[in-house]
Formats: C-alpha cells, sequence, structure tokens
C-alpha cells in the first residue's frame, strides 16, 4: 500500500467504522471487594468508577519470492523462519505483513498461537497482510490467518544493524477487541525519531476472546487467544529486532482504548514477564476490572448455541463459518476475563498490589473522552458499551445519569448538581463531561496513583480542544475538546481515516514533541526531552497537559475532574 493514499472504509461512520471501539467504561470498582477498596484507599487512589485502496493479498502473493531486481542490503533481512524483503521508504525500510504465529485456523482455531513454519527463498514483505475477521472489512483483505506484524525501521535504524542499539515501540491497536489492525497507524514519523516501531494484528471477536469449557486448556482456562497472540509477537521481537538494528533489551509495548487496556493486561500477565521493559497506556484506564471465567463462559455457551452448536463441542465451533462468528459475537468484548491463565487477577487489583511486571509507564487520557460516543447514542457501563439512554435534554438529565450509569436517583441528583446544566452550553455537554470524568479521567487518575507506588509513573491529558476529528464528525459543536483518539494523529499518520484532518503549524510542533517523548520513554524510561520536563506522576505535580504551543504541568486534574465525587460514588454506593 502506498502509504500516502488514504485508505477509507466503505461504510459510513459508526461506533465500528469509526474505529472508535466499544470498548466504553462504567463502575466496575462498585464490584471490589471491602479489602481491595481499603488497598486502593490506602494508596491514595481517588478511585472512580473506572474506547490507498491496497488490493487484498493472497496468501500466495504475501509468501511468493521477491524479485531479485528489488533486492538491496538495506531491504533485505533474514528471521528466524527465514529471508524477507521489505520496502524503502523515504524515511527508512519497512518490513509488512511479517509472520509471528502460525495460522490459527482448523484445529489450532482457540488454540495458543504456535511457532511459524521457516520458508524458503526470500518472503515479499512489501505488502500488508489480511486482517484478522472483523465488520466492517478492512480493503487489506480478512483471514482467520491473520497474525501478522509490521516493522518500521528508521534510516539510522538501517545502519545500526551490527550494534542492535534503537529502542524499540510495539503498538498495540484498539477497536474494542473487534475491530483494528496494524496497518491503520503509519510509523514513518514516530520511527524516524530514533526508535523501530512493530505495529500487530492479534485475533478479534470470538475469535480472540470466546471463553468456553469445550475449548479450555490443560489448566482449564479458555479465552484470552487474543492477549497470547500479542506475547506471541512480543517474543517474536525478543527473538529477531537485533536483525533490523532494534534492541531487544528496550522494548516498549504501547496501545490505544483497547489497546491500552491490553498494555494493562500484559503488566499483569505473568506470561509478559521481560517481554518488555516501559509500557505506554493511552485512554485504556477504563475497565480495570475483568470478567470472572466462570461469567465469560456462560457468555460462551450463549454464544455457541447462537452460532449453532447446541451440542456445546469444540468440534462443532471450530466448524463454524467465520462470517457467522463475526455476526454473532457481543456489543462489546470489554472489560476481559480473568482466565487463571494469561491473568490471574484484573488488572486494577494487580497494579495496586504491585503484583505486576513492574516497568516504567506513561499513562494518559484526552480531556473529553466520551464526546466522540454520545453522538453514537451509545453509552458505557461496567467496562463495556450499551445502547445510551437516547437524546439527553434538561427534563430527562438525571434520568439519563441514572440509566448510563446505573446509579440510584439519590446518586444522580448528587452527580447532576455537581456538573450543574447552567455551566455547560447544552445537556450533552454536560452528560459529556462527566460520562468522560466518571469512565476516563478518573480512573486515569487512580491508575497512576496506584502505579506511582512502585514504578516511576508518568501521566498526561491531551488537551489540544482544536485536534481534528478524523473518525466521526463532532456533533456537539463549541466548546470544543480533545476526546478519544484525538492524540493518534499527533503520534501515527492515520491512512484509514475517513474525514481529513491536517495538522496546524503549533500542532505539529507538539506532535514531534509528543513522537521525542515516547522514543526518549523508549530509550531511556523517563519521557522529558530537551523540548518538554515531564515530572514523575504524585499527587501534587500530577499531569503533564499535552497542548500547543507547549506541554505543561497542570496541578489541578483531579479537582478539575472531581475526582473526589467519582470515588464516593465508588466506594459508598449508588443509592
Amino acid at each position: 500500500m502506498n502509504n500516502n493514499t488514504p485508505r477509507l472504509r466503505a461504510s459510513s461512520p459508526s461506533a465500528a467504522s469509526a474505529g472508535i471501539g466499544r470498548e466504553g467504561a462504567g463502575h466496575p470498582l462498585r464490584t471490589l471487594s471491602v479489602r481491595v477498596l481499603a488497598v486502593l484507599a490506602a494508596l491514595l487512589v481517588l478511585a472512580a468508577c473506572w474506547a490507498s485502496l491496497a488490493p487484498a493479498a493472497s496468501a500466495a502473493e504475501l509468501s511468493r519470492t521477491a524479485s531479485t531486481d528489488s533486492s538491496s542490503p538495506a531491504t533485505l533481512v533474514t528471521v528466524d523462519s527465514g529471508a524477507l524483503q521489505g520496502v524503502a521508504t523515504a524515511t527508512g525500510v519497512e518490513f509488512r505483513g511479517v509472520p509471528y504465529a502460525a495460522a490459527p485456523v482448523g484445529d489450532l482455531r482457540w488454540r495458543s498461537p504456535q511457532p511459524v513454519s521457516a520458508w524458503t527463498g526470500v518472503r515479499d514483505a512489501t505488502v500488508y497482510s489480511p486482517v484478522c475477521p472483523q465488520a466492517p472489512p478492512s480493503p487489506n483483505g480478512s483471514s482467520e490467518d491473520c497474525l501478522y506484524l509490521n516493522v518500521t525501521v528508521p534510516a539510522a535504524g538501517a545502519a545500526a544493524r551490527g550494534s542492535h542499539d534503537l529502542p524499540v515501540i510495539v503498538w498495540i491497536h484498539g477497536g474494542g477487541f473487534e475491530i483494528g489492525e496494524g496497518a491503520d497507524y503509519e510509523a514513518s514519523d514516530l520511527a524516524s525519531k530514533g526508535a523501530i516501531v512493530v505495529t500487530i494484528n492479534y485475533r478479534l471477536g470470538l475469535l480472540g476472546f470466546l471463553s468456553h469449557p469445550a475449548l479450555a486448556d490443560g489448566d482449564g482456562a479458555s479465552g484470552n487467544y487474543g492477549l497470547m497472540d500479542q506475547q506471541a509477537a512480543l517474543r517474536w521481537v525478543q527473538q529477531n529486532i537485533g536483525r533490523f538494528g532494534g534492541d531487544a533489551g528496550r522494548v516498549t509495548i504501547a496501545g490505544q482504548s483497547a489497546g491500552g487496556l491490553s498494555v494493562e493486561m500484559q503488566l499483569a500477565s505473568p506470561g509478559a514477564k521481560g517481554l518488555f521493559q516501559r509500557a505506554v497506556i493511552q485512554s485504556g484506564a477504563f475497565a480495570p476490572i475483568q470478567k470472572s471465567l466462570a461469567q465469560a463462559e456462560t457468555e460462551g455457551r450463549a454464544a455457541a448455541a447462537a452460532v449453532g452448536c447446541a451440542d456445546q463441542t469444540a468440534e462443532c465451533l471450530r466448524h463454524v463459518p467465520v462470517d457467522a462468528l463475526v455476526a454473532n459475537q457481543p456489543l462489546s468484548i470489554t472489560p476481559g476475563v480473568v482466565d487463571g491463565t494469561v491473568l490471574k487477577s484484573s488488572v486494577g487489583v494487580a497494579i495496586a498490589t504491585g503484583r505486576f511486571n513492574r516497568v516504567p509507564i506513561i499513562n494518559g487520557v484526552n480531556t473529553q473522552e466520551e464526546r466522540i460516543f454520545v453522538p453514537l447514542g451509545v453509552s458505557v457501563t461496567k467496562g463495556a458499551t450499551v445502547i445510551g439512554p437516547g437524546p439527553v435534554d434538561a427534563a430527562n438529565y438525571e434520568s439519563a445519569i441514572a440509566s448510563s450509569l446505573g446509579v440510584g436517583e439519590r446518586t444522580a441528583a448528587r452527580i447532576a448538581a455537581a456538573y450543574p446544566l447552567s455551566a455547560y452550553a447544552t445537556p450533552e455537554h454536560a452528560f459529556t463531561a462527566l460520562n468522560s470524568d466518571a469512565n476516563f479521567s478518573c480512573p486515569a487518575f487512580a491508575l497512576d496513583a496506584a502505579a506511582a507506588a512502585w514504578v516511576p509513573t508518568y501521566a498526561y491529558e491531551f488537551n489540544d480542544a482544536e485536534a481534528p476529528q478524523l473518525y466521526v464528525p463532532d456533533a456537539l459543536g463549541a466548546p470544543s475538546a480533545a476526546t478519544h483518539q484525538s492524540e493518534l494523529a499527533y503520534l501515527f499518520g492515520q491512512p484509514n481515516a475517513p474525514l481529513p484532518g491536517a495538522l496546524t503549524a503549533d500542532q505539529e510542533r507538539l506532535a514531534s514533541t509528543m513522537q521525542q517523548a515516547w522514543v526518549q520513554f523508549a530509550g531511556t524510561g523517563s519521557p522529558t526531552t530537551r523540548d518538554a520536563a515531564w515530572p514523575r506522576f504524585d499527587l501534587r505535580t500530577q499531569v503533564l497537559s499535552l497542548d500547543d504551543p507547549a506541554p505543561a504541568v497542570e496541578r489541578g486534574f483531579a479537582v478539575d475532574h472531581r475526582c473526589a465525587l467519582w470515588a464516593g460514588v465508588a466506594l459508598f454506593g449508588s443509592r
């Protein structure tokens, strides 16, 4: 695919096609035990109630031998499984559609990822792979054979292959664990700041996260196959990134929305220990409490019946057509599952109690994350997106709060008083602000406080109110605010964005500052750069505001987002 040519999805903007996923957030802390709440409180956590139209490449095309006249030392790399022919770009080299695990098809459907078989000759790595099955599909095509990654090497990396000295950023895409692909993120600008960037595909929807007793492994666990894929990709990086000039001892995992939640899950997962040395969570703190295996397997039995497997057997499930699995996946795959193997506890509990892979963390949120969801008529609660309360007006403001957040009349009235309609342009602006604080901003602050007790933690709030809204037109109107996904255009090219969104000169400067900070963090564990001092999080310095013309420390984040209110709702009930 030509990176300068937009790849537009064929459908109109929606919660799915916009790429925002359905990951939502709500108030799962209300389900925490008194013991865990006490731990969080002891850690000063102001906890609140925690989202080129290139032709599809065939399998034969992906494995064809590259012509000798296009080969060059700069674009030819040999990894464990064989030789790869990449493509030279204006800023370096890209290797696209690189397999990191065997195709999870047939008997390998709903099993842990298996090693790639070696190939002979030189494998073409100039085109993107098909994506994991989803709706709507990508112009790159869709296939269960989708466990591929893409490697972007800056020009400096091509010269450094013998020294293995560049830090590595592994990007995990969002999309509610239902849509998305690594090719959605064009990484040349980020890589040019001095890092190798790896973007990955992983199994999605029911294919990635179905829990069912018939699929249980030797430990009795099922589900979380997509998280296993992410770990397989990280193992591939450990084994092979040195061939590209990367340092396997300086790997950062980063992700946004469901990808940010994935980063949290890898922090909490014993299987990811040692596979990365830093972590970046972008808009991912919305779901710190995962489902139990029993609950997930109950839902899995219902899913099996829905796709025609009344006998509830693995044999039947492994023969269900892919289209039927995609058509019958639930509205929301999040918040994930404590399966006892990949995840032994919820991520909020793991981080609050220090039982996680302790590496430096960047954790951040955008000003009003919910702004992108409200016009779509959806609401978020308990870590999953559900159909919203409908248009919000002065007459139904309190009832909309109650239905959206799952609270009683008294609590809804208390929340409404804290967000009075007189302070906002419209009732929908007020509703957006309170949902954003409850579901994203204050959970992010709670995660900051919990993580900072154990590891260096750097917090941000992306505040550029004029950031281009690339996925869903802003239906709320002035005043504007940064929303879910707003920061992505400042880190990556967005070849699949359905709406145009060129950055201004000031925004370009902010983008460069952010990219430098991410790469500096990947290299050293601190995001402070020559252009922006970024202090470690504590309850005084708190959060760095990412806004143009230059970032600045904000000291009133918890007050501005009313985190004490949401802590009270979480801790003391919702009557």
